[in-house]
């Protein structure tokens, strides 16, 4: 073979080894350990999340930082504990019912990927502040489309306490039609716009579905009161609207591949706490929901996808949220992130192994109202072992997740000294987060 055609050859190899992925992460609001047809739910249809499970590598010890919204979306935009970067809990539209600060200080993703070349981009809900220096135009998203506010009073009107928090960028923006399918849209129109494009994209896809208000399009609804018999009215409803959103996927999904983008996309799909319980949402047999700091409402269905690199399968590889920041930056390319908590997995998600990460993992959540007060739950693992103080008036449980993943007995009184070793870890992490404002200065 003439020499100019090896030497082409090798370059095109050199080209595509240092072809930098795409990345997407798509997060569901409130989406319960239980509540995919792959992770055990028989009424309930979901055929593209379920095949992205079955195209990439499915976690089934993925956990959320915080059993509630804002904490958890701060942790894996940031890579570090939540109360690290201000926000405990939740960002609400309300000051004296908001208990977190975005910390201005705080590097997020889109920030340390543009760095490496990325056009960056997030469509959907934001939930972590109003204010100009919490806007995603400023903590590094090129392009913002979406809801700057919290959760949505309507899935069609779009408001929150009456006030209007949609947006292009800066500007409001008032789209027709079921919250939902207007993300969704957005995100084709987007992927559409990128089709062709020399920079990679980092796309951050937050879906508020299947969070409350439970409303599904009436045409979902019908199909499931149609194909599940007997089904209850309020289970109905929340299978509906999560199997509108997995209809969402797939059409985000079908984009990539429309476009020529799909080959070269890593994709992690993730929800952002366990399922609601008392709307009709399931957390498998998991304890508790979302709000607990029992498993059912800290363990979440998972899955990363990078077609031609992860091979198909499943992982009981023990991961948390803020470690998607690491993961996503070494696979664009860029150095270990230095001063953040996560742990990145991408040896796993490249070979299909990886060494267990030997680290204690915090949960942690402030809440208002009469219940909290403005207090904390706590949690926390080492190994198989767990640390749990479920609401600011409950006393610490120990449990064992290897012999009792249900978390059923407590053994805080019978393993005294192993409480005590993870009691001190627990009093030196709360001491760390101590040290970070939680509340927007006053000006």
């Amino acid at each position: 073979m003439p020499l100019i055609c090896l030497l082409s050859l090798l370059l095109l190899a050199i080209s595509k080894a240092e072809t930098k992925p795409n990345i997407l992460i798509i997060v569901a609001d409130d989406l319960g350990y239980g509540d995919l047809s792959s992770y055990g739910a028989t009424d309930l249809k979901s055929p593209h999340l379920d095949s992205l499970m079955a195209a990439g590598l499915k976690f089934t010890n993925f956990y959320a930082n915080c059993p509630v919204c804002s904490p958890t979306r701060a942790a894996l935009l940031s890579g570090k504990y939540q109360e690290l970067v201000g926000v405990p809990g939740v960002i609400r539209t309300h000051k004296e019912n908001n208990w977190g600060y975005l910390s201005p200080s705080a590097t997020l993703l889109p920030q340390a990927l543009k760095k490496q070349g990325y056009a960056t981009a997030a469509i959907g809900k934001w939930h972590l502040g109003l204010d100009e220096e919490a806007h995603p135009n400023t903590r590094g998203f090129d392009h913002f489309h979406g809801f700057l506010g919290d959760m949505m009073d309507d899935y069609y009107h779009h408001r929150r306490h009456d006030q209007h928090y949609m947006r292009l960028n800066q500007e409001e923006v008032s789209p027709k039609g079921h919250a939902t399918d207007i993300f969704t849209d957005w995100t084709t129109d987007y992927l559409k716009s990128r089709a062709g494009a020399k920079e990679p994209f980092f796309l951050y896809l937050a879906y508020n579905a299947p969070h409350t208000p439970i409303q599904p399009p009436k045409d979902w609804l019908d199909k499931v009161i149609a194909r599940e018999k007997g089904i209850d009215e309020k289970r109905a409803k929340l299978v509906a609207l999560i199997e509108h959103m997995d209809d969402g996927i797939g059409k985000v999904v079908a984009s990539l591949k429309e476009n020529g983008q799909w080959e070269n996309t890593l994709l992690f799909f993730v929800s952002d706490n366990g399922g609601q319980l008392n709307v009709g949402g399931k957390c498998g047999k998991l304890r508790g929901g979302k709000q607990d700091m029992y498993e059912g409402g800290l363990k979440v269905p998972a899955c990363a996808v990078w077609p031609k690199m992860i091979k198909p399968g499943s992982t009981n590889f023990t991961a948390l949220t803020m470690d998607l920041f690491p993961t996503a930056l070494e696979a664009a390319g860029g150095e270990a992130a230095v001063g953040i908590d996560g742990n990145s997995f991408l040896p796993l998600l490249k070979t299909g192994m990886q060494i267990p990460l030997k680290r204690d993992l915090f949960f942690t959540r402030r809440e208002g109202n009469l219940r909290y007060m403005g207090e904390v739950s706590w949690a926390m693992r080492r190994d198989s072992w767990k640390l749990v103080k479920n609401s600011p008036m409950a006393p610490w449980e120990l449990y064992d997740l290897a012999k009792d993943p249900l978390e059923t007995t407590d053994l805080s009184k019978t393993e005294r000294k192993r409480f005590s070793d993870l009691g001190e870890a627990m009093r030196a992490h709360i001491q760390r987060g101590g040290s970070v404002p939680w509340q927007k200065p006053d000006q």
